[in-house]
């Protein structure tokens, strides 16, 4: 499984309803602000802070990343639908975000389809399955075996309800017709960190 990573605007940036006044401005004038709808040092964040100071370079204006993290990114989203169509704010999530959390939620404060335009794909990254250093198996077949024997007591983490990592967790979990314990967190970052430290045994 893969996970796109789209770059959004605001309405369209407000270029589409500009007066040609105002299209003949240089543009930027102030500093832009790129919103990651997850928290600081996930996959996530990392790409678009790369991608903003490449943006800072091209632009030789001030880009600043603001991390706008909760509800499976619904959040940071929300944030980026309300903010005035003038090309100084963006959005940089994933399609999840964007296309799934139509399906998850009943109600969004926003549309996906109206409050935004897509500007360009950021990149593509692949899903991986990642497990405590301790866990006792050397293969997905160990792995495996090891879950079904032990699903009163086996959790996996991801990062948020909603989050791709959710998700990508319970189609494997239905793969293997095991029920264990979820563990929800703010991020990538932060169940990453727990990973490590053993706190649960995988994560997608």
């Amino acid at each position: 499984m893969k996970r796109r990573v789209l770059l959004a605007a605001v309405a369209a940036i407000g270029i589409a309803a500009a007066p040609l006044g105002a299209m003949a401005q240089a543009y930027p004038t102030k500093p832009i602000t790129v919103i990651v709808p997850f928290a600081a040092g996930g996959p996530t964040d990392a790409l678009a802070r790369i991608l903003g100071q490449r943006m800072a370079e091209a632009l030789g204006q001030t880009v600043i990343v603001d991390n706008v993290a909760g509800a499976g990114g619904t959040i940071g989203v929300n944030k980026a639908a309300k903010a005035a169509p003038d090309g100084y704010t963006v959005l940089f999530a994933h399609m999840g975000t964007l296309a799934v959390n139509i399906a998850l939620y009943k109600t969004l404060p926003y549309d996906s389809q109206k409050d935004l335009e897509p500007i360009g794909l950021g990149g593509t990254n692949p899903m991986v399955l990642v497990t405590k250093k301790d866990l006792p198996a050397k293969n997905f077949a160990e792995f495996m075996a090891y879950v079904k024997a032990n699903q009163k007591k086996a959790q996996y983490g991801m990062a948020g309800i909603g989050a791709a990592s959710h998700l990508g967790g319970l189609m494997l979990n239905g793969m293997m017709k095991v029920d264990v314990l979820e563990i929800p967190y703010k991020g990538t970052a932060p169940a990453l960190n727990d990973l490590v430290s053993g706190q649960f045994d995988y994560m997608v």
